[in-house]
């Protein structure tokens, strides 16, 4: 007999298999919110921001850094002086009024599909992580085999709602061709939805490609199943890479977050009210394109929020700041009837500490108050964004579906059965044996399994295991027991021979050329 690092006692390898066969990774359907979201602007402070934003657009402009753009712009309406365009607040209301404010993301599991908007949330892990905390603990580049693990347990763990794309950057492929391997990555070891890359238009192209294999031709024209990303760079730029990317999802009906890159502070007034004002400009400009693109096409509101710290000038988390922004442009987005999205357990930590803890939970609990539906960077974020730890993933991962169960609000199903129990038990009693009990324990309290509750006597006998150690162990149990989710035979070669015919067509040399 053994104690894990978890505090179950086991018994050999029979009570071992026994413990995965019954470890629940079943998704979580898409979060229906009960909890009543934060507004802290009254109506007369949502116009203030309103008009200030519109009165960017229109006697500021935004920098359109792409002639096609310019082009459409021009043909819409806009006044356009070089690369800058001036948009008029009625025409900016007019094509925003096409985003449809909800629609249902469609896995290659239809099980997995998802409604969105409104009312309606999804967890979605963190991308980007040029480094990673690895199964030891180490902090080194991550490769393919990194980058699929990340896929795996997206795909096991019950309230992450995508498999993302780049969780960890792949360094063990060409820059150039890299964004193929990460796509089928995120495909082959996931049949939840997933996002695609937005690193360049041809790549976004190969995105819409492979989903067509996946999906079937035509059928992702009517169906949307993949998110891109495309980032401003602020203050009011929009340039030729995202603009083309963006293109590249919206004419095949694909949403895409259009997000403003917020360093407060640096790339934004030092105030929060100025910051969400020109924050709100640059996504608004951009929702517009996407229907000067393709009229009725899904798109999300969307940001990167990061306040600066004025002493060394590195990106903070966690902040107060960055809550009230985030329920400021939660109004906002409800205002304009779009859906939006935030980013989610931030942390700036260098391990995963108490700091990550902190700045972590404070954004998640904002996030949460302010309504977001595409949740974003749900899972690993540490150190600003350089690495993923797989620990902190696990971690994270529990906290969204404690998240979960508090918005999804009090249940009261059982409220007469359990008020005959207290008639039951009476003074003086216990209701641990009551078939009310019985019934409802597994249900009535979120148990984590990441957290130890236990005595420190106990936990001092089962070995002083801290927290990042357990999460590493249930990582490494959850990957041995994954199971692929097997793409259709023919649907998988398919995807194999585009890549191999994209991969000779795409020189691995020329890292830098990513539009061949």
């Amino acid at each position: 007999m053994s104690v894990d690092a978890v505090g179950t006692v086991r018994r050999g390898r029979g009570a071992r298999q026994a413990q995965r066969a019954i470890r629940d990774t079943k998704m979580l359907p898409a979060l229906k919110r009960k909890l009543p979201v934060t507004e802290m602007m009254n109506a007369e402070q949502v116009l203030k921001i309103d008009n200030a934003s519109m009165d960017i657009l229109e006697n500021v402009g935004v920098h359109f850094r792409d002639d096609i753009a310019l082009a459409d712009w021009k043909r819409a309406g806009a006044k356009v002086v070089g690369e800058r365009v001036y948009l008029d607040r009625a025409l900016v209301r007019e094509l925003i009024s096409s985003i449809p404010a909800t629609f249902t993301y469609h896995a290659r599991n239809p099980k997995n599909n998802l409604p969105f908007g409104n009312d309606h949330s999804m967890f979605v892990p963190m991308t980007g992580a040029p480094f990673l905390r690895d199964l030891e603990d180490k902090r080194r580049n991550p490769t393919l085999d990194d980058l699929a693990n990340f896929h795996k347990l997206s795909h096991m763990l019950p309230a992450i709602h995508s498999s993302a794309h780049h969780i960890v950057e792949p360094y063990d492929h060409p820059i150039s061709q890299r964004h193929l391997r990460i796509t089928y990555s995120s495909m082959k070891h996931s049949d939840k939805t997933f996002m695609g890359m937005t690193t360049s238009p041809k790549n976004a192209e190969d995105v819409m490609a492979m989903c067509d294999i996946l999906f079937g031709a035509g059928y992702i024209d009517s169906h949307p199943v993949v998110t891109g990303n495309c980032n401003g760079n602020s203050p009011l730029v929009w340039d030729e890479t995202m603009l083309g990317a963006m293109r590249a999802f919206c004419k095949r009906n694909q949403p895409v977050l259009c997000s403003p890159f917020v360093l407060g502070g640096a790339n934004t007034p030092a105030s929060v009210a100025p910051t969400v004002a020109q924050l709100n400009a640059e996504a608004l400009s951009a929702l517009a394109y996407t229907q000067v693109i393709r009229k009725g096409c899904p798109a999300i509101y969307g940001h990167y929020l990061s306040t600066v710290s004025m002493k060394s000038g590195a990106p903070m988390a966690g902040t107060p700041e960055i809550s009230l922004m985030n329920m400021m442009i939660g109004q906002m987005a409800r205002f304009y009837d779009v859906p939006w999205r935030t980013s989610n357990t931030l942390g700036g930590a260098k391990t995963f500490d108490a700091q990550a803890g902190y700045e972590s939970a404070t954004t998640l609990m904002a996030v949460m108050m302010s309504g977001a539906n595409y949740i974003w960077h749900s899972a690993g974020w540490n150190e600003a964004g350089m690495h993923c730890s797989m620990a902190k993933f696990i971690v994270d991962a529990e906290q969204c579906a404690m998240a979960y169960r508090m918005a999804e609000g009090v249940r009261w199903d059982d409220f007469d059965e359990a008020l005959q129990a207290v008639r039951d038990v009476g003074p003086g009693g216990h209701y641990l044996g009551h078939p009310h009990t019985l019934e409802n324990f597994q249900r009535a309290f979120f148990m984590p399994e990441m957290f130890d509750n236990n005595s420190i006597e106990q936990w001092q006998a089962e070995g002083s295991v801290e927290i990042n150690e357990r999460a590493i162990k249930r990582a490494k149990d959850m990957l041995g027991d994954y199971e692929e989710p097997k793409l259709d035979a023919g649907i998988n070669e398919a995807l194999l021979d585009y890549i191999a015919r994209r991969e000779r067509e795409i020189p691995a040399a020329d890292a830098l050329n990513q539009d061949l």
